[in-house]
């Protein structure tokens, strides 16, 4: 009795499920970024290949309603996981290939549309497998462990995979040996749910629906999507707010990483896994918290306009990087621990007018949507910021990327939220 007490407690596997989501995502649109370019791939090349890989996610609500169709949400995580460690096997052994960029691109694919399948399942089974008090107890929870698995992947495997490139002085054999471990995590995750998942009564595959119902359903929310109020505007802010960060998140980690010579601040693979995937990722998270607690306080009216010079004035420290050309760390971290602080203080209005949005009828369905444009925002952007940066060079990219802040801009002077949202 003990035994099985212990087997289907929260705590056994809401954060480990929450890892498990967390950092197949970041090892898509984060650790890519890096291999490619150490890999020697261009900035075009690499921007617009990972840029794609945001595409799962943009058109996840198209097969979310389908999941429980198929099978149950238990089921559907631990295939995804199983399929996940394959994937990051696959990019270990075809690495060291000679078409490699094509063959790790098809096991990235892989991973990104098993990992935002997995998201969905996920966060379903989140609701049913827990009691209403114990979802709320436990949403800090879930958000912790996916912030360590962004801390695992941006952060301990990226400088695994830069000390392995200084001891053995073969990049592709130090990357290889990293996507084996980070498979051999995902292997043990996968091993690890299978056994320890409930099995929630909600959770079984005799559906009611048939699959001509759940069309008419999907077609019915997407059709009262867009028929809400001020629908062209708030699409409009999902895709455009985050328009200069969606390039520059692209092109700042090829930057640290390129040579003084070439415009770049020549750090190291290992520096870069420290700068990014630690200092980096605590100003984020605390600028989210700090964030999260003003709206709270006062309202998301009250704080639109400072989260958005937030998000956007920060950005310049990239502009006086790319003309200082720093090698000093303290300042270099420095930098990176501000614009990453502004981002995750900014990023909260924009998450909490999704979910403003998202309210009424077909709520969580509305907010999947919402999330898909978000995706979609980072994605397009992306794609051209390889080659912009490679037609302007690092210094003129980020003063466009600066004179881009005005869309952001723009796109918030839109809006018309309600005064009371967000407050206590």
């Amino acid at each position: 009795m003990y035994h099985n007490i212990k087997k289907h407690t929260p705590w056994a596997w809401i954060p480990s499920l929450y890892f498990a989501e967390g950092l197949p995502y970041i090892t898509v649109m984060t650790i890519s970024l890096v291999m490619y370019k150490r890999m020697g791939i261009s900035n075009t090349e690499i921007a617009l290949y990972t840029s794609w890989l945001n595409l799962p996610w943009v058109i996840k609500p198209l097969w979310s309603p389908f999941i429980d169709l198929i099978q149950s949400k238990r089921w559907w995580i631990i295939i995804m996981q199983l399929i996940i460690g394959a994937g990051f096997a696959g990019i270990a052994f075809t690495l060291p290939t000679t078409h490699f960029l094509q063959c790790t691109l098809a096991f990235f694919w892989l991973i990104a549309f098993s990992s935002a399948t997995h998201d969905i399942a996920a966060d379903g089974f989140y609701i049913i497998g827990l009691k209403d008090h114990e979802q709320a107890f436990f949403v800090g929870i879930r958000s912790t462990f996916y912030r360590i698995a962004t801390i695992t992947g941006q952060g301990l495997l990226i400088m695994l995979a830069g000390y392995l490139e200084q001891t053995s002085s073969n990049i592709p054999y130090a990357w290889s040996i990293s996507f084996l471990i980070l498979s051999g995590v995902f292997i043990a995750l996968w091993i690890y749910h299978s056994y320890i998942l409930p099995h929630p009564a909600e959770d079984n595959t005799t559906k009611q629906y048939t699959i001509a119902t759940l069309l008419d359903n999907v077609i019915d929310t997407f059709r009262s999507f867009f028929q809400k109020k001020q629908v062209k505007i708030a699409i409009l802010f999902m895709l455009f707010y985050r328009f200069p960060e969606a390039q520059l998140a692209k092109m700042s980690i090829p930057f640290l990483l390129d040579p003084i010579a070439e415009g770049g601040l020549n750090m190291t693979t290992e520096q870069i896994g420290f700068t990014q995937g630690t200092i980096g990722i605590i100003g984020l998270v605390l600028g989210g918290i700090l964030g999260g607690l003003a709206i709270a306080r006062n309202g998301l009216k009250y704080w639109l306009w400072p989260m958005v010079w937030a998000i956007s004035l920060p950005d310049i420290v990239y502009v006086y990087l790319s003309y200082s050309q720093q090698t000093d760390l303290f300042i270099i971290n420095t930098c990176i621990f501000i614009e990453q602080f502004g981002y995750g203080f900014g990023f909260t209005a924009y998450m909490m007018y999704l979910i403003y949005f998202s309210k009424g009828l077909h709520s969580t369905a509305h907010y999947a949507i919402c999330t898909a444009f978000m995706a979609l925002g980072m994605m397009l952007p992306g794609m051209i910021a390889g080659w912009l940066q490679e037609l302007l060079g690092y210094r003129h990219f980020f003063l466009w990327i600066m004179l881009c802040c005005t869309v952001t801009f723009a796109v918030s002077s839109l809006l018309k939220i309600d005064s009371s949202f967000g407050k206590k």
